[in-house]
């Protein structure tokens, strides 16, 4: 995948994640909320990830 592939997708993924946790939150429901956290934090590593690769793919263009 292409790191604004990555980036894009870990941005769905936090948003996705947020919402969870709200409703897990508003709700009440442990289980959702939980599971919110986990796909914020999966979305996060994904933008890492694309992030990584953006940074990789510049030092070899100056190189």
């Amino acid at each position: 995948m292409s790191s604004t592939g990555d980036k894009a997708k870990g941005l769905a993924n936090e948003a996705v994640g947020n919402v969870k946790q709200g409703v897990g939150k508003a709700t009440g429901n442990d289980k959702m909320r939980t599971e919110g956290v986990v796909q914020e934090r999966k979305g996060e590593a994904q933008q890492a990830v694309g992030k990584a690769k953006d940074a990789i793919k510049k030092g070899i263009d100056k190189a």
